[in-house]
């Protein structure tokens, strides 16, 4: 896990999307073990109980299970649920707002979406 961290949001929220990216890309399997809170206390420098409130916070929802004695395990079904919350937030949270931005700017979507990546990067004089 990256250790560095940002003001926009808590230690145990960017803990727990860490998590949720890692299980997203595939680095975390279902079934497999999350990092023992220990482990990413230390390593992270941070107090265990953050991290044991972002792994909380993942049972919650659903997406790992505490298994007594084991530690915590990545729930069959956690990226299906994931990728489906994800794509929820991003319609309804982000993209209303890249829209907005595509329509002031005057841009075309069908353009955008059909032009490489690399010329967008091209500075104008």
């Amino acid at each position: 896990m990256n250790h560095e961290w940002n003001d926009s949001q808590p230690i145990y929220r960017q803990i727990r999307d860490r998590v949720v990216a890692m299980i997203l890309e595939g680095s975390l399997a279902e079934g497999d073990p999350l990092p023992s809170v220990r482990t990413v206390a230390a390593e992270s420098r941070i107090n265990h109980l953050t991290v044991l409130k972002a792994y909380q916070q993942l049972v919650d929802e659903g997406i790992v299970e505490a298994r007594r004695g084991l530690g915590m395990f990545v729930n069959t079904g956690a990226r299906a649920l994931l990728t489906r919350d994800e794509r929820d937030r991003f319609l309804n949270e982000e993209w209303p707002r890249i829209r907005a931005t595509i329509d002031r700017l005057g841009l075309d979507v069908e353009h955008l979406l059909s032009t490489p990546q690399k010329s967008h990067n091209k500075r104008r004089p």
